[in-house]
């Protein structure tokens, strides 16, 4: 196998693992974010990421589908999730118990 061919395999598998570490991370934070009762507009950024992020791990990495919606749909789950921590540190931080 070529040298660019076995980059090729690490970029992808990479691209995989950087996706499942993402729904899982937008899972959790809508998890969270529903139980906060934060606002409708974040929960619902939050789902959608999560939600397109479940469907996306489950189909082949290399199909075009899925090679044409990965970056725009990573670029939306980050920035929810960039929100997501905003609000949580604006709002929740301070309310919360210390052990």
């Amino acid at each position: 196998m070529s040298k660019r061919g076995q980059s090729t395999e690490v970029d992808r598998a990479e691209s995989k693992m950087d996706l499942r570490h993402l729904r899982r991370e937008s899972r959790t934070a809508l998890e969270l974010a529903i139980v906060a009762m934060a606002p409708s507009e974040l929960v619902d950024r939050l789902a959608v990421a999560a939600g397109l992020l479940e469907a996306l791990v489950e189909l082949p990495t290399d199909s075009s589908p899925v090679i044409a919606i990965v970056p725009g749909v990573a670029t939306r789950a980050r920035s929810a999730l960039e929100d997501w921590q905003r609000w949580h540190h604006e709002h929740l931080e301070g309310k919360m118990p210390r052990s």
